[in-house]
């Protein structure tokens, strides 16, 4: 690993994919290995639109309403009595929605970084399981989520064959290995990364797959914030070392800033990356571009984060974009490029 590329987590606020599709290689093309859809219209808010589904669903009934405002204020739902959650009824959108975006995916791929492939984002079956039936969610419900991933990945992987990259999404992990004491994030970080690799297995073999580690950006606010990158090395090491053979993993994004705060400055915060065990070939993602933090501090956190890891990593946002207002956005886009060089 000699140089860095661009990497976006997914969502871009625009009218639809075409345009997202259009924005992120309009700036930054041949620097992004991996070019997103946009994940625009109702999907722009992650999983809140699968959630909000349940709603008119047969099997399903509202236990608690809740209307998005903050992460206390988030719908309940509980399988009705008498009846199973089938994961063939979960309406996911996310095959239709690359199937629609792949003629427009083909047109820009000779601006993107040689071999780009399509990335498509999977929402990790037991953050689906909680935010959507609560506490006993991934223990009662997590299944028909598996199922319908699985479907999905399935469907996509046809469509494109080895032309897609899988980005695996799991807020809820890292933050359970966040608030966990620091003693027994490694105890906490062993069944989690085991249900990553379950749902990674369920796609087709050969399928290529990256991770996205995530504290939250509901309305572009974290769901919990870290003192340093420790659980996140923590979580990437267990993730890594329990990656199953014959499902390539490409990269690894950790979020280095909570949504609108901006990324810590003292190198202390980032001694921890030391301890990651990564395999070579993985590229290793960096989220913390944040366009409201001045350049100089950003390219000497860059600094900190390059030596605790001994070599240059990718550069991205901690989180999708499609949460920030359009110019926003895009003063996050050039501010990725600009991190993409030499510091100035």
């Amino acid at each position: 690993m000699t140089d860095r590329h661009a990497h976006l987590v997914g969502s871009l606020p625009a009218e639809n994919a075409a345009a997202a599709m259009g924005l992120a290689t309009e700036r930054l093309g041949s620097e992004l290995p991996c070019l997103p859809d946009g994940e625009t219209g109702d999907r722009q808010n992650w999983v809140l639109n699968v959630i909000e589904g349940f709603r008119d669903h047969p099997d399903v009934r509202l236990v608690k309403d809740g209307g998005w405002s903050g992460y206390q204020d988030i719908p309940r739902f509980g399988v009705r009595s008498g009846h199973r959650l089938d994961g063939s009824t979960i309406k996911l959108g996310i095959a239709a929605a690359a199937a629609l975006a792949k003629p427009e995916f083909a047109a820009l791929r000779p601006k993107l970084a040689d071999g780009a492939r399509f990335q498509v984002g999977i929402p990790g079956d037991l953050d689906l399981a909680l935010f959507t039936f609560g506490p006993t969610g991934p223990l009662r419900h997590r299944r028909p989520f598996t199922d319908a991933l699985a479907a999905a990945m399935r469907e996509v992987h046809g469509l494109f064959g080895d032309d897609v990259v899988f980005q695996i999404e799991v807020p809820a992990e890292l933050v359970f290995v966040v608030k966990a004491p620091g003693p027994v994030r490694s105890a906490i970080a062993v069944p989690l990364s085991r249900g990553i690799a379950a749902l990674v297995r369920c796609a087709p073999p050969g399928a290529r797959f990256g991770v996205h580690l995530c504290l939250g950006d509901m309305n572009h606010q974290a769901l919990a914030k870290t003192g340093s990158a420790a659980p996140l090395t923590v979580l990437t090491n267990a993730i890594a070392s329990r990656w199953p053979d014959g499902w390539p993993l490409e990269f690894v994004h950790l979020p280095l800033a909570a949504a609108d705060e901006q990324p810590a400055t003292d190198a202390g915060f980032y001694a921890p990356l030391a301890g990651l065990a990564l395999p070579s070939h993985v590229r290793l993602v960096a989220g913390f571009a944040h366009e409201t933090q001045d350049a100089a501090t950003q390219f000497r956190i860059r600094q900190h984060i390059e030596e605790a890891v001994g070599h240059p990593v990718d550069i991205s946002t901690s989180c999708g974009l499609g949460r920030r207002e359009p110019q926003a956005a895009s003063a996050a886009l050039d501010r990725i490029k600009l991190l993409l060089g030499p510091a100035s």
